[in-house]
């Protein structure tokens, strides 16, 4: 089956059985700042299972988007994935146990046309401490329904117990919770016994994948300690789409699965390598997964209007590109393909979710800007970091390059390295204090801080400038900039927009200085003085006290500035604009990078 297929069915199987079918949540929540993402079907539904009234009533399914992303680091089997849908079907003081488990056995059984000899459950097993019964009604009614008594295990509360605290012992009072029962599919394949003598539904061999779990809400923490009975009793249900999906095909691999069909395609194209399915394998088939994972999630983030940013939301969907751009390096692709992947997800889902079309361009855009915009400060990363050998130092990567600190901490890992993250982390907070200082002090021109690779875009800048005062032959001014370790942006007074014959000029004239290796020199002067070396087109000299700071670069510009800047051009790199823009009415933009 295709995943649309069993996302229809799911939902027309409770429609059928009085569900009311509400839309799905957006993927960054609503009037919710504890959390960053929509992480279950559940997690927009918490009023309701509290005793709100829901104005659709008291019998609900649908398929909600989600994304967790502390999953990140699990992308790579068969089966994790930090994006993915989950249907689920909720009773608000309704329905119980008994129609529950009955409507779900059917729906694998019937619509899903699972076999019935290769479903398992697992059940709550009880705690005496806490007089929290063993949940043998649950598991009566499996075994009513012709599941066979081995296929049943009773699991301790870290398996099957639910609450937003975690384990009935870990519950404050006045929290809700409840016993819950898992459905796994059994794919036959042989156990691994690296996993432990013998093979069960929770075991991590491959063989057993959850598809669904049913949580019953029955119970309130206690003033004193004890649990009791809720007057209303409500059921939560769960499944991973793709899982159940995948279960249809017979095949645990879930990258297997319609959605991902074509940009693994585009993948295996652009890489020249196959894929195999196999659970353990080379590594390359891993990168194809996180790839696959990464870009379909960051396709729905940046058509639910997130962008890549350096915090919250915008941290994760960076990251997640930027993990994206590293795997395909690692697979051999070297042009850019992240875009064309995410193209094959918008018209994957584009009958489903109509807004992942209407996104595409501006999908396009965002991911074409980042990998060209990372694909440098990789590249000189892994550089570093091969030269580094074992002594990895991922501060001095970060403030020289750039490169993202848990992208070192991963490399550490995969090299069986150990980094000392604690401190590393302590250098980073001294080190982001000293630069937001460093800013307020001396970079007020837009420097975002002082790290070697910024002080690179400082330098090209001022290339930059006397270069369009060359190429353009009129008299033009900073109207303001913005730069990173990753590229700079510089906005200049021109009222129309520069032809590509005058782009291509500009960006000739800085390659030109590089190669030359000016020297960069600075200058204390008194501000007449240095005006006569300046000239009058630098802005805003009122702000400038009576003695200045001159930087020179040769004798092809020269500038107020407070600094920094790197000793000789040569230290700069190749200069390539990556855009030409308006800003505003007579400002236009430059964005662009060094490779």
């Amino acid at each position: 089956m295709t995943v649309s297929e069993v996302r229809k069915r799911y939902l027309d199987f409770f429609a059928k059985r009085g569900h009311a079918i509400i839309p799905s949540a957006p993927i960054v929540p609503e009037n919710d700042p504890t959390t960053l993402f929509t992480g279950s079907g559940m997690q927009p539904l918490v009023p309701y299972l509290l005793g709100q009234p829901h104005p659709e009533g008291t019998r609900l399914a649908n398929s909600q988007l989600s994304f967790r992303a502390e999953d990140i680091e699990e992308v790579g089997d068969n089966r994790h994935t930090t994006f993915f849908e989950m249907l689920g079907n909720w009773s608000l003081g309704d329905y119980f146990k008994k129609e529950q488990l009955s409507w779900v056995y059917e729906f694998l059984t019937e619509e899903l046309k699972l076999p019935k000899d290769r479903l398992w459950v697992t059940c709550f097993a009880g705690d005496e401490t806490l007089n929290l019964p063993k949940d043998t009604e649950s598991a009566g009614i499996w075994k009513g329904l012709g599941m066979p008594e081995d296929h049943i295990c009773f699991c301790d509360a870290k398996k099957n117990w639910w609450s937003r605290s975690g384990t009935p012992d870990e519950m404050p009072t006045g929290e809700l919770g409840g016993p819950d029962s898992e459905i796994f599919f059994d794919f036959q394949t042989p156990h691994d016994p690296a996993f432990g003598e013998t093979c069960h539904p929770n075991c991590d061999c491959g063989r057993f994948m959850e598809i669904g779990n049913s949580v019953f809400l029955e119970y309130i923490k206690n003033t004193d300690g004890s649990f009791g009975k809720l007057p209303k009793q409500n059921v939560d249900f769960g499944g991973g789409l793709e899982r159940l999906t995948s279960a249809t095909n017979d095949n645990p691999d879930i990258f297997l699965t319609d959605v991902f069909s074509t940009p693994l395609e585009v993948l295996k194209n652009r890489s020249h390598k196959p894929y195999k399915n196999v659970e353990r394998t080379t590594s390359y088939i891993k990168s194809f997964r996180i790839i696959l994972d990464h870009i379909r999630a960051a396709t729905f983030m940046l058509a639910s209007g997130i962008r890549p940013s350096n915090t919250e939301q915008g941290y994760i969907l960076r990251r997640l590109i930027r993990r994206s751009i590293r795997e395909a390096d690692k697979l051999g692709i070297k042009d850019a393909v992240l875009a064309e992947v995410a193209e094959s997800f918008d018209t994957a889902y584009t009958d489903s979710y109509s807004f992942m079309q209407e996104a595409a361009g501006l999908i396009r855009e965002e991911l074409e800007k980042e990998e060209a915009q990372f694909k440098k400060t990789l590249s000189h990363g892994m550089r570093e970091l091969k030269k580094m050998g074992d002594n990895i130092d991922a501060f001095l990567l970060f403030t020289t390059f750039g490169f993202p600190i848990e992208l070192t901490e991963e490399i550490a890992r995969e090299r069986g390295i150990n980094l000392d993250m604690n401190t590393i982390k302590a250098k980073m907070k001294e080190h982001q204090a000293l630069s937001r200082a460093g800013a307020a002090q001396k970079f007020a021109g837009g420097l975002a801080d002082s790290a070697k690779q910024t002080v690179r875009y400082h330098t090209a800048t001022h290339l930059l400038l006397a270069a369009l005062r060359k190429v353009l032959r009129g008299e033009i001014v900073q109207k303001g900039s913005n730069i990173t370790a990753e590229r700079l942006r510089f906005d200049f007074n021109w009222p129309i927009k520069l032809s590509p014959e005058q782009l291509k000029a500009t960006e000739d004239l800085v390659n030109e200085k590089i190669l030359e290796r000016l020297s960069v020199e600075m200058k204390e002067l008194p501000k007449a003085e240095a005006q006569k070396i300046v000239g009058t087109l630098s802005f805003n000299l009122s702000k400038y006290g009576d003695i200045v700071k001159v930087y020179k670069i040769g004798d092809f510009s020269a500038e107020f500035c407070g600094g920094p800047h790197v000793e000789n051009t040569g230290e700069l790199g190749h200069f390539r604009i990556l855009k030409e823009e308006a800003s505003s009415a007579g400002v236009r933009r430059i964005k662009a990078m060094l490779e």
